[in-house]
């Protein structure tokens, strides 16, 4: 496991659960927006480099009756080849674990949830199909995103699908086909784009690839007539 940063604790990353964030390191996509370039890239957020696993369950037990729940973020966790040892370990912690990921190994997917490993997945839908080629680094390909849609949909454990909105991926076009993708879903969030460090700040220079709240509102309405819930972050 190459574990590049850990976030304490965290009020918003689990949905009702007082959690940490363990970031680990490494990603097959090279998305423009991606607010964790070192992590993308393979580094880690640590001044003194990457985190062992001894370090992080020794903290795990030291907050047992504080934290309610664990997330494992990325980069893109499943990329890594000891992650369903290390979200075993969690779990028999009695931690809850939510696993975001952009849904390129459904093959691990599927196995996190059918050995009960996760508890909560929020997969990211970056844009539709048609768009997809220029941000995949590796030999994924969209058809993984959609059989990871199916698995975590036909799944009894809680997730959501979420979007980064930019204008150079996403439009009302778009946002349909992928609402459409996620047909029915429980929860689908359209999130605002963070202007902070980000993988490719050439994109953002002068804000042309931003949206505004009330634009974001109207992508909210389009895939309001797919999904059972979708909210603005």
């Amino acid at each position: 496991m190459i574990i590049g940063g850990l976030h304490k604790n965290s009020l918003i990353d689990y949905p009702g659960k007082i959690s940490c964030v363990i970031f680990l390191s490494g990603c097959n996509f090279d998305c423009p927006y991606c607010h964790n370039p070192e992590l993308a890239k393979g580094g880690s957020l640590l001044s003194h480099g990457y985190m062992s696993e001894d370090l992080i369950f020794d903290f795990l037990g030291s907050r047992k009756g504080f934290l309610d729940g664990v997330v494992v973020s990325g980069g893109e966790p499943t990329l890594q080849k000891g992650l369903i040892s290390f979200c075993e370990k969690i779990r028999l912690m009695d931690y809850p674990v939510k696993l975001d990921t952009n849904g390129s190994r459904p093959e691990v997917i599927r196995k996190l949830i059918d050995e009960d490993l996760v508890n909560y997945i929020a997969m990211d839908i970056k844009t539709d199909s048609s768009h997809y080629t220029p941000l995949i680094k590796d030999n994924s390909s969209t058809d993984d995103i959609f059989l990871s849609v199916r698995i975590i949909k036909e799944s009894n454990i809680d997730y959501e699908f979420r979007t980064t909105c930019i204008k150079s991926l996403v439009n009302k076009s778009t946002i349909e086909n992928m609402s459409y993708l996620i047909k029915d879903s429980k929860l689908y969030a359209l999130q605002q784009f963070s202007k902070t460090e980000v993988l490719h700040p050439e994109f953002f220079k002068d804000n042309s690839n931003i949206y505004k709240h009330d634009e974001l509102m109207e992508l909210k309405s389009v895939a309001n007539q797919w999904v059972n819930k979708c909210i603005v972050r």
